[in-house]
């Protein structure tokens, strides 16, 4: 390589050329890569031996023919179905290959001359992506593939001819035409499983496959949420059957534990209990101030062997998922919630972990054993607060001193080491679904958080760590939990983004987990810490597992694994097993076929993880949206969480819920959108509505089905300080949108 005067000059960094591949608008060839570079002869023999290592360790990913791309992109041509048409004619897509499914990202299909493309819902087409932002592409097809079959639910309005289905898919506005004899038994309101019909007329036609159930009931909710992502909800009947016969563990060779009052603590809403944990002061003399721990964690792979029913069923499902109203969980309810689930006063196998932590909360040593444990409560998050708060109740009272104080002395030192990591304290608000006994929605609030719920959160970091240092020590293959730093667009995108609310984020260097934990220490000070917490969240990485020791980022550890909680994780089994083999505590540990197909394992796990994200993000969505269906027309008090061209995303401060205010919401004028910044500014008004601005906003829509909320604006935004600031335009970055009085938005 050689600079302008004709010198040779250093080839470049390993993570020059990931950040040159993630801000390319497309997926680059080796080629182009090579002529960015100024790379010749020789050197390309060493850029293709470069990108096939980073291509071995997960850190760009192989496109067609020579292109290569970054993890999370899509390739520069894919097949994509359409997904949505929007009440503005806008065509969104995703994509239709296994792999790029998992890839959260709006793909906007273009016509020809502007005007819309000639396809309709589940239309597959070819096309070339263009990047436009981290999650947005613009597509332009290159051939229409036909209508797509995909299933979908929807909403059944039954009518004289039939009926049509309206789609659940929140963006989604086109409806199908269901014939008598396509309907299914379905009746007004019912919510269905659907499949498109050949055909290209309009509107197009459909049947109807499955009935799932009634709009009225509140079940239905989650179920949706499970259907839409063809999640398995019922166990094959070979799986059942293992499990109705095994038996308890016996004592054997395991590590007699009952006699160590071992608690768990989990919330008042918990299904299973994986965790038991205990602490004493250290004695030792090597360890002034220090502290012994137990962490006994249910032994699932005493009963879950490799390859059996239950094993194939856990790996498939990869993951349990928890709605408000019911857990399709990773197991049968026979282990779930019965041989492996740590109830009090019941003999339970466990893996348990000895800790011995210094005053610092430094890990000194650690020891795992095979035992058989016995709790002596189940404890809420709720009563193991008040007895740090000096108010136990009754439950808590005779394990205050015992066994709660030593713990709470633990976290004390725990918490030290993590502040001096400089650990990520994202304190994002969740949402808590309340429901009464009918089973409808009572209250939606954000959720309290305690000492305790982080007590518990850093004894299982604790054990955590202490895994996968054993396993690294002894070279074992395992599976990682690994979060890898965020790239140099995501850090400069954050950058502009903060300055909207006066925190300065430093330029230059490589990320650390300590500089975003100083903006998020800024920002505690503040009444907009929740959506500083939020836009650093999204300058992340997504977390997934995999088979090197990449370390995690967030929690700024230099390797880490999950090992604790082996009932609704399927890579806690996989840790387990590992830890089973490399310590000879059994003859259950890894298989060889489990061993060869690692990689695999953990990226379709990563998958099921993902997908159970958002399952249970779109039942309490449309949990919320049942809420207030019956307040539509109130004010409430909001921030804006997100700025997009067709509008403003608004957090509502009483319940977190989030929702729409749609460019035909905003007062009628034409509109800048400044992606850097997160504005729009109104270009006859010079009003400027900001990321975190507080606004007053109406309710206008509730839709349960779809789960979404519509709002209009009532007050808020900046106004121009003079004309000179009125007149201001934004930079090359943005984008301008015209909001008219028609209620249509265009862009120019």
């Amino acid at each position: 390589m050689r600079d302008d005067a004709g010198n040779r000059s250093p080839l470049p960094t390993k993570r020059q050329l990931i950040d040159f591949i993630q801000a390319h608008p497309t997926t680059p060839s080796r080629r182009e890569i090579a002529r960015a570079f100024r790379l010749r002869g020789a050197d390309r023999s060493w850029l293709r031996e470069t990108l096939r290592e980073l291509e071995d360790d997960g850190l760009i990913e192989r496109g067609r023919g020579r292109r290569v791309g970054a993890p999370g992109r899509l390739p520069s041509v894919a097949v994509v179905e359409v997904a949505t048409i929007d009440e503005d004619g806008d065509v969104l897509c995703k994509p239709v290959a296994d792999r790029e499914k998992q890839i959260d990202a709006t793909i906007l299909l273009r016509g020809e001359r502007g005007r819309p493309p000639p396809v309709g819902l589940g239309d597959r087409v070819l096309a070339r992506l263009r990047r436009l932002s981290a999650a947005e592409y613009e597509a332009r097809a290159i051939k229409r593939l036909g209508p797509g079959s995909r299933p979908f639910i929807a909403v059944f309005e039954a009518d004289k001819r039939g009926g049509a289905l309206r789609p659940v898919n929140r963006r989604t506005r086109a409806r199908f035409e269901v014939s008598k004899g396509n309907r299914g038994g379905a009746e007004h309101g019912d919510y269905v499983r659907a499949e498109p019909l050949p055909g290209g007329r309009a509107p197009r036609q459909a049947r109807v496959i499955e009935r799932l159930g009634a709009a009225s009931d509140p079940r239905m909710f989650s179920l949706l949420a499970l259907h839409s992502r063809d999640i398995p909800i019922d166990f094959q009947p070979d799986a059942l059957h293992r499990a109705e016969s095994l038996k308890p563990a016996a004592l054997g060779k395991r590590t007699d534990l009952r006699d160590i009052p071992l608690v768990t603590i989990d919330g008042a809403d918990a299904r299973d209990f994986d965790d038991a944990v205990w602490a004493e002061p250290d004695t030792a003399p090597d360890n002034p101030k220090g502290w012994h721990v137990i962490v006994a964690i249910a032994d699932v792979a005493w009963y879950v062997r490799p390859g059996d029913p239950l094993d194939r069923a856990a790996r498939s499902r990869g993951n349990s998922i928890y709605f408000p109203d019911r857990v399709v969980p990773m197991l049968p309810e026979r282990l779930s919630n019965g041989l492996c689930s740590l109830r009090p006063n019941e003999d339970r196998a466990c893996v348990a972990v000895h800790l011995w932590i210094d005053a610092e909360g430094r890990l000194k040593r650690c020891r795992f054993v095979r035992g058989l444990m016995r709790s002596v409560a189940r404890l809420t998050y709720e009563q193991v607060q008040k007895a740090r708060d000096g108010s136990p109740d009754d439950a808590g009272d005779p394990l205050k001193k015992p066994v709660l104080d030593p713990l709470f002395g633990v976290y004390d030192s725990l918490r030290k080491a993590r502040d001096r990591r400089g650990t990520l304290e994202l304190d994002i608000p969740e949402r808590q679904i309340t429901l009464g006994e009918d089973g409808h929605i009572a209250a939606v609030a954000p959720r309290s958080r305690y000492d305790s719920h982080r007590l518990i959160e850093e004894l299982m970091i604790a054990a955590n760590v202490a895994a996968a240092e054993t396993l690294s020590k002894a070279m074992a293959p395992s599976v990682q939990r690994i979060h890898e730093a965020p790239t140099a667009e995501a850090i400069a995108n954050l950058r502009e983004a903060l300055g909207n609310f006066g925190i300065r984020l430093a330029k230059g260097g490589i990320p650390r987990p300590s500089l975003l934990a100083g903006v998020l220490k800024q920002a505690s000070e503040t009444d907009c810490a929740d959506l500083v917490s939020d836009l650093v969240l999204r300058s992340q990485t997504q977390a997934y597992y995999g088979t090197e020791d990449l370390g995690h980022f967030g929690l700024a550890l230099r390797r880490y694994c999950h090992f604790t909680s082996p009932i609704r994780r399927y890579a806690d089994i996989l840790v387990h097993r590992a830890l089973i083999s490399t310590l000879g505590l059994g003859n259950d540990g890894f298989s060889p076929d489990e061993l060869d197909r690692l990689d695999e394992t953990s990226e379709h796990i990563s998958s099921t993880e993902r997908r159970a994200v958002f399952a249970e993000r779109d039942a309490i969505d449309r949990l919320t949206a049942a809420f207030l269906a019956d307040r539509v027309g109130a004010e409430f008090s909001a921030r804006i969480s997100g700025v997009t061209r067709f509008g403003l995303f608004v957090r509502l401060e009483e319940t977190g819920a989030d929702g729409l205010a749609p460019m035909r919401a905003l007062p009628a004028d034409w509109y800048d959108h400044d992606e850097i910044a997160h504005r729009l500014i109104g270009e006859k008004s010079g009003i400027v509505y900001t990321l975190g601005d507080r606004v007053t906003v109406q309710l206008s829509n509730a839709d349960p089905a779809t789960g979404s909320l519509t709002f209009s604006l009532n007050e808020g935004g900046r106004a121009p300080k003079d004309k000179k600031a009125r007149a201001a335009r934004p930079g090359r970055a943005a984008r301008r949108t015209r909001k008219l009085p028609s209620r249509r938005k265009r862009s120019r």
